[in-house]
């Protein structure tokens, strides 16, 4: 038999070493800015009365969907309150939320470089492929080297684990935006800016909401492996319930991320359809009905096609 072995793992181990020393403070201020902005998104959750809560995202839910959403948002959060996971829930959606905001604030642009730039993207594929197939119990443990026990870690690998699909997608709705489209609005000396933001964004943007969703999905499955790390929520409930063989707890924490996934699924996939902007101009006040798709009082569709083929009299003929 060979003696031959690659001491791979010592050489990550040798390198995480090195980012120790060197890199420290780095890591640090990470530490203290996740630290942060959880503490901030989990006091906005944890402060009010859970009923005044549970309204609020009630009334979301009726103006994003309708009131069938708005009733299972109702049933599904009222359910965390009745099996006494509301604080934990509210924590792991804190963790959830800035964990998938940094990672959509990271992967959008990646995105759309790689989009740009055929050096970039072929560069950023191969890290995502390893991103995306690297085990997840896996990224806690450089997790755990560089930003100790606790919410930190868990924030880490939640945005390494969910980065790839919204780099992916963003790039792959970029680039299927129609270049006769794009060449149109270059003939019209528009700037590479401006093509960007008014032609490749909106035309690409059901692609980038789905990348968007999945990483929110992805934040949300990372929920339960970042309680091995101390990060605490519905994770440190099921990591309690499975040290235990506690059942009912470990089902109830399941069911409570079950809960929390489907409404961030549906609000993500209300604003990928566009009404997620309408939602927000409804809160505003300020909804104005386009003028170009505004119905015409007293005609139908036969009078407005006579109308404009100049057989008003008699329609359809």
């Amino acid at each position: 038999m060979m003696d031959f072995r690659i001491p791979f793992g010592d050489w990550i181990t040798s390198g995480l070493d090195w980012v120790q020393q060197n890199l420290g403070w780095l890591f640090d201020f990470l530490r203290a800015l996740f630290e942060g902005m959880y503490d901030g998104v989990y006091w906005i959750f944890s402060t009010p009365p859970e009923w005044a809560v549970i309204l609020v995202v009630a009334a979301l839910a009726l103006l994003a969907r309708g009131w069938r959403f708005a009733v299972g948002t109702l049933v599904g959060l009222l359910f965390i309150v009745g099996v006494n996971q509301w604080d934990n829930a509210m924590s792991s959606l804190a963790l959830v939320i800035v964990a998938a905001c940094l990672a959509i604030v990271i992967s959008v642009p990646l995105g759309i470089w790689a989009a740009r730039s055929p050096v970039v993207s072929a560069v950023v594929k191969p890290v995502m492929d390893f991103l995306q197939t690297m085990p997840a119990l896996v990224y806690l443990i450089p997790a755990i080297a560089l930003f100790r026990i606790g919410v930190p870690p868990g924030i880490f690998a939640t945005i390494l684990f969910a980065l790839a699909p919204g780099v992916r997608l963003t790039e792959l709705g970029i680039r299927g935006v129609d270049k006769e489209v794009v060449e149109a609005g270059q003939a019209f000396g528009a700037s590479p800016g401006r093509i960007l933001r008014q032609i490749q964004l909106p035309l690409a943007m059901p692609s980038i909401m789905a990348g968007i969703n999945q990483i929110i999905m992805l934040s949300l499955s990372m929920v339960v492996i970042a309680g091995f790390v101390g990060a605490g929520g519905l994770g440190g409930q099921v990591t309690k319930a499975l040290s235990s063989l506690d059942k009912p707890l470990g089902f109830e924490a399941g069911m409570a991320v079950v809960v929390l996934a489907i409404i961030l699924d549906r609000f993500t996939g209300a604003f990928g359809q566009g009404r997620g902007a309408h939602l927000i101009k409804r809160i505003r006040g300020t909804v104005r009905q386009d003028p170009s798709t505004a119905p015409t009082p007293g005609k139908d569709t036969d009078q407005l096609v006579a109308a404009d083929s100049g057989n008003g009299r008699s329609p359809g003929r």
